[in-house]
């Protein structure tokens, strides 16, 4: 049996239509056709830690990428566990990641988010830095030295100089030879 010329072509329309809507939800829900997350790490610092046990790091991601990308593990030789912890009152916990939002930010700040470090190999002392690897669920780990800082002090208080940003590319990046 022959079709009729119009329902051949309003078939291959329909299929055409079909297969366009299709294309667009997979790029709506973070399909491949993006850019990758374009990261750096802005402001890294450890406050001299009172204990010797224990030892708190901040810093931002910053993310100018097309897509979302999420903070998962950290490391650094100096302690031999590092986790990424919640603030919450006055009880802390360790948490899964932290997500860094497309054309956005992950903060790692006091009072909230930050990095934990348990059983350092050493007491951390004002002046120094450290080097700490931060590994990601798309971009390749990023190792940051970052600097100790008095217990007070944050990046950009008067008399405290604000850390460059360590992007793919520079030399504090490392891990996959970018």
């Amino acid at each position: 049996m022959r079709l009729p010329h119009r329902t051949v072509l309003f078939g291959a329309a329909g299929a055409v239509v079909l297969a366009g809507g299709i294309a667009l939800v997979a790029c709506a829900s973070g399909g491949s056709s993006g850019s990758a997350p374009k990261l750096a790490v802005v402001d890294p610092y450890i406050p001299q830690p009172a204990s010797p046990d224990v030892a708190a790091g901040y810093l931002v991601v910053r993310n100018d990428g097309d897509s979302a990308d999420r903070l998962v593990a950290v490391s650094s030789t100096f302690a031999p566990s590092a986790e990424i912890h919640e603030s919450s009152g006055n009880s802390m916990q360790q948490v899964e990641g932290l997500d860094i939002p497309a054309h956005g930010q992950g903060v790692l700040g006091r009072g909230n988010m930050h990095l934990m470090f348990m059983d350092p190999t050493r007491q951390l002392k004002k002046g120094e830095s450290v080097d700490v690897t931060l590994t990601f669920a798309k971009s390749a780990p990023i190792t940051v030295h970052v600097p100790v800082l008095g217990a007070a002090d944050r990046p950009g208080d008067p008399g405290v100089p604000s850390g460059p940003a360590v992007t793919a590319g520079s030399p504090e990046h490392t891990g996959h030879g970018g």
